[in-house]
């Protein structure tokens, strides 16, 4: 069990005094906002930040069981995540078997080397499993649109499995003076591309007139983009103190994040579009689905990995 520190506390108060304030104004607009579009969109608002509530909670219930507790929460948003894109996927019977060993075989695998620190085999393992898997689905005979189901295997194992999975692979980094504090590291990620997407949401609702790409995704604006990636990097130099970063360093990185976790949104929100469908799912409400609400992290994750362990590990 991990015994919280300041740093976290301190990020875990502002949190909730985050959601609070927010639940707090949903509650009053809720009572005054009468027109019927100004009512959806309440309505929306406050089952978002439900959400975040229930979310916030898992995830720092996650946190306080320490490394272990983080590896299997993360292992379980790859498995949800992967079902939901299977769902959309024009996999046939031959593949049924190929998707029982990524299931039930890669991504064990890729979390067991998460849990030990393998972090030379876990950047490998998916995608040469991934070749594997497709031979297995040659093996099967079936050659109809072999290619396309192929592709849609290896696509959702390298979003949904390898991408998630680099975020508690972070707590495996040596970093000099920084020895047993990896965990602020992943909550910084985490708090990060997470405001990104928020604060996005939030300036979109409220200056946004200018759509980036109306027929991939429609809320999403060009005024909404740049006040979100300004102040959510604004924020990750604010918090840099629960990092190993300098603040100019800190807000470098955020920049990169909220880029790649913007990209990561707008490529799977072409997906959904060309799949016909809004949300990969229903499972968090206000949200769609658990790929919905970590488009983001898949893309990011990798690239933070890397670029920290350049930088600072050991």
């Amino acid at each position: 069990m991990l015994t919280m520190d300041r740093d976290l506390a301190w990020i875990v108060l502002g949190a909730t005094i985050a959601l609070v304030l927010a639940t707090g104004v949903g509650l009053v607009l809720d009572r005054t906002v009468v027109s019927s579009g100004g009512r959806a969109v309440i309505v929306n608002m406050n089952e978002r930040i439900r959400a975040w509530w229930v979310m916030c909670l898992t995830f720092l219930a996650s946190l306080l069981t320490g490394g272990v507790g983080s590896v299997v929460f993360f292992a379980l948003i790859s498995f949800l995540a992967l079902r939901e894109f299977v769902t959309l996927t024009p996999t046939l019977r031959a593949d049924h078997r190929s998707l029982c060993w990524a299931f039930f075989g890669v991504i064990p695998v890729q979390y067991g080397l998460v849990a030990a620190g393998r972090l030379d085999l876990l950047t490998i393992f998916v995608p040469v499993g991934a070749i594997l898997l497709a031979f297995r689905g040659a093996l099967a005979g079936d050659r109809t649109r072999f290619l396309e189901r192929t592709a849609d295997i290896h696509w959702g194992l390298m979003v949904c499995v390898y991408g998630v999975s680099h975020v508690p692979a972070l707590l495996s980094l040596e970093i000099r003076g920084y020895e047993g504090q990896n965990l602020k590291l992943l909550v910084f990620f985490v708090l990060v591309v997470q405001a990104s997407d928020v604060l996005q949401y939030v300036w979109g609702k409220w200056v946004g007139r200018t759509p980036i790409a109306p027929t991939i995704s429609p809320g999403k604006t060009w005024e909404g983009f740049l006040g979100g990636i300004v102040s959510a990097t604004l924020l990750g130099a604010g918090v840099s103190w629960i990092t190993p970063f300098t603040p100019w360093e800190a807000g470098v990185l955020s920049l990169v994040l909220t880029l790649l976790g913007f990209a990561g949104g707008l490529v799977m929100s072409a997906v959904k579009r060309d799949r016909g469908v809004k949300d990969y799912g229903t499972l968090i409400q206000g949200h769609g689905g658990i790929l919905d609400r970590i488009d983001s992290i898949c893309f990011a994750a990798p690239v933070f990995f890397h670029l920290t362990r350049y930088l600072v590990a050991s």
